[in-house]
């Protein structure tokens, strides 16, 4: 199948960097931290969907939400999660996502999945679904499929990388099929992370990103949205 390489990077590299790699690599797609959230205080991201869905720019949003291991927020249960839930889809709705667009609840914990992270995801998709938009979840390959039936519908970014050590990487970026996650259910792989690429020093000379791959060039697009 055809794949679309994309990139999230915790805080945003600014528009003379996001203009060099539109025009320099084959990323099409980037994640969109929305914030604040309970784990996610850099609200860099916040107001540019404009300027990047105007460039070309498919978009992800991502809601870092309570974790098991640290650094963040580590209070997830059903009460916490329907709360994170209605906030991510105000912060949607402020930065001017369609209805039915998907927010990605980021998880960052490996296996075993938590009943109460469980608990908080379902509540939160709940919530999401409530105020008119649609979960995806960011989640380890290891419970990807679990996910997948505690959230029915929901589009599973898994994570699945060889090593978080800082290095430098050069185009072209993978397009590979998100089933090689380890799930074949994947609608995102994420698949290198702590990647740096260099850019002209003009335009900021590194930035440090994590590298995925999707089966769309829009993955926080709603269903039926041509891509």
């Amino acid at each position: 199948m055809t794949a679309v390489a994309g990139f999230d990077s915790y805080a945003y590299p600014g528009a003379a960097v996001m203009e060099w790699l539109k025009a320099n690599s084959n990323l099409r797609w980037c994640g969109y931290y929305l914030a604040p959230a309970p784990s996610q205080w850099n609200r860099s991201w916040m107001g540019q969907r404009l300027g990047l869905q105007a460039a070309g720019w498919g978009i992800a949003p991502i809601y870092v939400g309570q974790q098991v291991v640290a650094p963040g927020s580590l209070d997830p249960c059903a009460a916490t999660g329907e709360r994170d839930g209605a906030a991510a889809t105000v912060l949607m709705g402020a930065e001017g996502f369609a209805d039915g667009s998907y927010v990605f609840l980021d998880l960052e914990n490996g296996p075993p999945l938590p009943v109460a992270m469980a608990d908080y995801a379902r509540a939160w998709a709940a919530a999401v679904i409530s105020g008119g938009y649609r979960p995806g979840i960011y989640c380890s390959h290891d419970f990807a499929a679990e996910m997948q039936e505690l959230v029915p519908g929901a589009r599973i970014w898994a994570f699945r990388v060889r090593s978080t050590v800082p290095h430098r990487v050069s185009g072209p970026f993978p397009e590979l099929d998100p089933a090689g996650c380890g799930y074949d259910g994947g609608y995102v792989w994420q698949l290198a992370q702590s990647c740096r690429i260099v850019v002209p020093s003009a335009r900021g000379g590194v930035v440090e990103v994590d590298l995925s791959t999707s089966v769309v060039a829009d993955p926080g697009a709603p269903d039926g949205v041509v891509n």
